[in-house]
């Protein structure tokens, strides 16, 4: 991808998963890589399997003092950022009549509520330096209904509109854009899905799988560069059809 070279790049949630894959991507584009996040034993092993990583700093994107002192590091090593990839996030799978508050606090705070924080401190700095790129994580769930998530799917709608109002706001100087994956081969679905699970929704969808944690990677690394410098305020859905056929509530 063109302009992505030397690029400073921030990816939350970048210890593993879609994180981990799109450090792997940007790594492969010649950025300048650092991670966030809230897992110290997964940090400590993308280090160890990328030594090349500027940083990697272990803080939980919901707590604003974390994020603030996370932010401060960030400073000091680089000065200012090019690129967040805001990907932290997490899901649970339940009946809406058994979502505990707890439950859903924890949810809204940390793909909504996260989303933002991280997305702010950002902005504030991409605007100051008058250049940007920020691509917050999404989902379809945010654009369709999906049983048993309605917490999740709350928190993914808002930050559809989140994104939306930010690149409204940001513009001409930071593009802000959302990626919406349909499913995701990721340790969290394995964790949350049998087997026999996996099977069913692989025959709804057209393509007939799940996508790959390094195929959602590279749609960041295209948003992210100057391929799609007339890109901003959308949602892009990859989600091998799914969707397309109105496949999601089935």
């Amino acid at each position: 991808m063109r302009g992505l070279k030397e690029k400073k790049v921030l990816v939350t949630g970048g210890a593993s998963g879609i994180g981990a894959a799109t450090v792997q991507r940007f790594i492969e584009e010649g950025s300048r890589v650092m991670v966030l996040d809230i897992n110290p034993d997964a940090n400590e092993a993308i280090f160890n399997q990328h030594p090349e990583l500027e940083a990697v700093i272990t803080a939980d994107v919901s707590k604003e003092s974390e994020v603030e002192m996370a932010f401060e590091q960030l400073d000091h090593y680089w000065g200012g950022l090019d690129v967040l990839i805001n990907n932290a996030g997490i899901s649970q799978r339940h009946s809406i009549l058994e979502i505990q508050m707890e439950d859903w606090r924890r949810i809204i705070d940390v793909n909504l509520t996260g989303i933002f924080i991280i997305a702010q401190k950002a902005a504030k700095r991409m605007t100051r330096d008058k250049s940007g790129v920020i691509i917050n994580m999404a989902s379809t769930n945010g654009m369709f209904g999906y049983p048993y998530y309605a917490d999740y799917n709350a928190s993914k709608a808002g930050v559809i509109e989140l994104t939306r109002s930010m690149a409204l706001e940001l513009a001409p100087d930071v593009r802000v854009n959302a990626v919406c994956p349909g499913y995701v081969m990721t340790p969290m679905q394995r964790a949350e899905y049998s087997a026999q699970m996996i099977e069913e929704v692989n025959s709804k969808i057209p393509l007939r799988r799940h996508a790959e944690p390094a195929e959602i990677a590279g749609l960041f690394a295209y948003l992210a560069s100057e391929e799609a410098a007339f890109i901003t305020g959308q949602c892009f859905v990859i989600d091998g059809g799914e969707t397309a056929g109105g496949l999601a509530s089935r």
